[in-house]
């Protein structure tokens, strides 16, 4: 599947989905088992060069313990 273009070319989506990674002291590795994806899929998320859809939206922020609205919201 071809990465789809974040919202947020300029990486600030990505920065706060990596520092709340990093904040629930999880590995790329260990977010992509928790929300069943591929550690290339996190990468993507944290780079801005993949936006999920919304269900996945909301498996990240379960797993890391905030809402969609801190990841994601303006």
């Amino acid at each position: 599947m071809a990465p789809v273009r974040a919202a947020e070319p300029d990486g600030t989506t990505g920065a706060r989905i990596r520092d709340a990674r990093k904040a629930a002291g999880l590995t790329q590795q260990g977010m992509a088992a928790e929300i069943q994806v591929s550690r290339q899929t996190v990468i993507a998320m944290e780079t801005g060069d993949y936006a999920p859809s919304v269900y996945l939206a909301i498996k990240v922020a379960r797993a890391l313990g905030v809402s969609v609205e801190d990841l994601w919201g303006h």
